[in-house]
């Protein structure tokens, strides 16, 4: 995993088994301007995407464990929806029209030049311009909604004059609810994605997590304008206080 990321370079996740290829992926994209994180398997990859928002994938199809295919399907069907560009040894057509039946923006087979590869990540990313769209800015990790700052790089809230310092336990949810405003998101969710890299287990319940952070954030948290509940479902942040 690359260290010390730069807030003004686009940083791709790239998941392969093949350490050689990891390597090689990593100078390569680091010397084109390019922060790379790097996984071989898919294990910690919901983590990594809520931990590092990055700005693509590229996702090797014959992952051990849970493959490529898989993956994509889940993060598509779990309302993801970061650019991914798979890599397979299978330069099949059936296999290209099934990645891209199950989400993937692109497909290359391998073994590939680095130029191409780079050059498909650019054209991929070109597609996706509003892919941080209503997310912190990218310069400054700061993400503003009614009166409040969230400062995700401090792990700090301002509201009007007021700078509160969050738990690791409110950073990690609000951190969520702001990288997936106006998408419900049901309590087991929530609880799967705010364990993240965090060694410790979130063992309350949501809705106890949930009414602290309304304390923090809403002007009145009994009659909440941001955490709002979709009854049947769990919670949605609404960032504009309209009703959902």
């Amino acid at each position: 995993m690359a260290n010390g990321l730069s807030p003004m370079r686009k940083k791709i996740l790239v998941i392969d088994d093949d350490p050689e290829l990891r390597k090689l992926l990593s100078g390569y994209l680091n010397r084109n301007g390019y922060d790379v994180l790097l996984l071989p398997d898919a294990v910690q990859v919901d983590a990594y995407i809520e931990r590092y928002a990055p700005h693509m994938l590229v996702l090797d199809l014959m992952l051990p464990g849970e493959d490529g295919l898989a993956v994509c399907r889940r993060l598509r069907g779990q309302g993801e929806d970061i650019p991914i560009l798979m890599l397979t040894a299978r330069d099949e057509a059936v296999d290209r029209i099934i990645g891209l039946e199950m989400g993937a923006d692109d497909y290359l087979g391998k073994p590939f030049d680095p130029r191409e590869l780079t050059a498909r990540i650019e054209a991929v990313l070109r597609r996706h311009p509003a892919r941080n769209a209503g997310l912190p800015d990218a310069a400054s990790d700061i993400y503003s909604f009614g009166d409040c700052q969230f400062d995700r790089a401090a792990r700090q809230l301002r509201r009007g004059d007021q700078v509160i310092s969050l738990s690791s336990r409110e950073y990690a949810l609000l951190n969520v609810f702001v990288r997936y405003a106006h998408k419900p998101l049901s309590r087991e969710r929530l609880l799967e994605l705010t364990r993240g890299e965090e060694t410790e287990t979130f063992d309350r319940a949501i809705d106890v997590q949930v009414f602290r952070l309304r304390r923090l954030l809403e002007p009145d948290p009994t009659q909440p304008r941001y955490l709002q509940t979709v009854w049947g479902v769990g919670y949605v942040f609404v960032p504009d206080g309209m009703p959902r």
